[in-house]
């Protein structure tokens, strides 16, 4: 049994913190066989046996045991997947034409050899990950399309009741890339939804601004329809974004018994269509986005918990 982690360029990823380098590094010092495969070795055959070549790898953790200190691919091998292998797909977001081509060809493979790919590839088709939120009781008031009589219709039902911003971002984008916070006075709001739906090319989502935002956004990290941990991350004085990567400190927390069974309920759904690994965007009591593309922060929490939770990922494998 092998642990193959599917990746963006090294050189693309925050070594320090990347959640799939992390795992990686675990997953070996567990006694897991694992290896790195990368985008420009990626391939599959439908007449013969697919060898990919994958890489050996070498890092080490900070004295906290958590970040990493350093990380590097070293020897390459050809590897032919097979039953009892896995796939991890850890190819960051965005879901663009890229993205949804490597899902095809992963369930292609995952058809052919019997390897499992976590997370599963038609479990990511099926649930985008702001929609699969919009979808619970609880959830944000949302605009999703190009419409601008639909936008034009949402904007007058927010200012019925009395919301005074309002965040346009893409359907499809991650980390808070392209969101915008406009107030609905702004003479020029349809505008700039016409420019969001020009340089995304589609849908986009409109909402009311949350203003618990400023108390903080709860990251909860789920594996096997389990909690792994919970933090809450705090934007920086004068901004509204809560993303780490742009300097939003964090802290472990918890969520609320309501939250708790809602967040367990989702996870035990999309479980049942392969997808294992999720991390939930909450803001107040609103689920605001379900991570499964690429579920990030796996550090991050660890570091809050003081516990490496890759082991407790990798444990599940032994």
């Amino acid at each position: 049994m092998a642990h193959l982690f599917f990746i963006d360029p090294l050189e693309k990823l925050n070594i320090k913190k990347d959640s799939s380098l992390m795992m990686a590094l675990e997953f070996r010092s567990l006694g897991h066989e694992v290896y790195l495969l990368f985008e420009k070795d990626f391939y599959i055959n439908n007449q013969s046996e697919t060898k990919l070549v994958v890489y050996d790898f070498e890092g080490s953790f900070k004295e906290d045991g958590i970040y990493l200190a350093n990380f590097k691919a070293t020897d390459k091998k050809i590897f032919t997947p097979s039953k009892n292998d896995y796939i991890h797909m850890r190819i960051d977001p965005p879901f663009d034409t890229r993205y949804l081509r490597y899902l095809w060809m992963l369930d292609f493979l995952e058809t052919m050899t019997e390897v499992t790919v976590l997370n599963n590839p038609k479990g990511i088709m099926l649930h985008n990950e702001k929609l699969e939120a919009y979808k619970q009781t609880v959830s944000v008031d949302s605009y999703i399309g190009a419409s601008e009589e639909g936008f034009l219709n949402f904007i007058t039902h927010l200012k019925a009741a009395q919301v005074e911003e309002l965040i346009l971002k893409p359907l499809d984008l991650y980390s808070g890339i392209g969101v915008e916070k406009i107030s609905l006075k702004d003479s020029n709001l349809l505008e700039k939804f016409r420019a969001m739906v020009k340089e995304f090319e589609g849908a986009i989502v409109a909402q009311p601004f949350l203003k618990a935002v400023y108390e903080g956004e709860h990251r909860a990290i789920y594996y096997d329809a389990k909690e792994l941990g919970v933090i809450i991350k705090k934007p920086n004085k004068g901004e509204f974004l809560s993303n780490i990567a742009q300097g939003a400190q964090f802290e472990k927390s918890e969520l609320s018994d309501e939250l708790k069974n809602l967040c367990q309920k989702i996870s035990e759904d999309l479980l049942k269509d392969g997808v294992n690994f999720i991390a939930f965007d909450i803001l107040g009591n609103t689920i605001t986005e379900i991570n499964i593309t690429c579920p990030g922060l796996l550090v991050e929490v660890s570091y809050a918990y003081n516990k490496n939770l890759a082991r407790t990922i990798g444990e599940l494998y032994l």
